[in-house]
């Protein structure tokens, strides 16, 4: 009988570090990794940094294709726990971000409140892509999101 205090399991961080050394090591992008499982690449970047649960079909299919240890099948088809750190990060691209909502959070609010009424974008029922436009000044980043709206409720 094995020794249960050696033991230990597999986290959604082992996983995603395993993905990014094959990813590393296999010299894939992730345009590559979400063709081959047949996702698209925000996604499949999302759900391999540990935010969102693979469909079983696609957990295999990841497994398979950075040929990760079987154990991981069934991490990535976890449900995630979505803890991320509140301060603003240092990172310059994603500050830009945090930046963008702190600038227009309220615009974009009050416009998607007069369109649709008092609710929200959900980040669960959502699309998103980026693409690089060509630009005289300079190739553009387009970010396209797309939530389905949720009104509030009133009770």
């Amino acid at each position: 009988m094995k020794d249960m205090t050696q033991m230990t399991e597999m986290t959604k961080e082992d996983v995603t570090a395993m993905i990014l050394s094959a990813k590393k090591q296999a010299g894939l992008t992730w345009e590559e990794i979400a063709e081959k499982i047949d996702m698209s690449p925000i996604w499949t970047h999302s759900a391999a940094m540990g935010m969102n649960a693979f469909p079983p079909d696609k957990a295999a299919l990841m497994v398979s294709t950075m040929r990760l240890p079987q154990e991981a099948e069934q991490v990535l088809a976890e449900s995630p726990t979505k803890i991320w750190e509140q301060a603003v990060p240092t990172d310059p691209c994603i500050y830009r971000f945090y930046e963008i909502v702190g600038v227009y959070g309220p615009t974009l609010k009050a416009i998607i409140q007069e369109k649709f009424g008092d609710g929200i974008m959900s980040a669960i029922d959502f699309d998103m892509s980026v693409t690089r436009v060509e630009h005289p000044k300079g190739d553009r980043v387009k970010v396209e999101m797309s939530g389905k709206f949720l009104g509030y409720n009133s009770w």
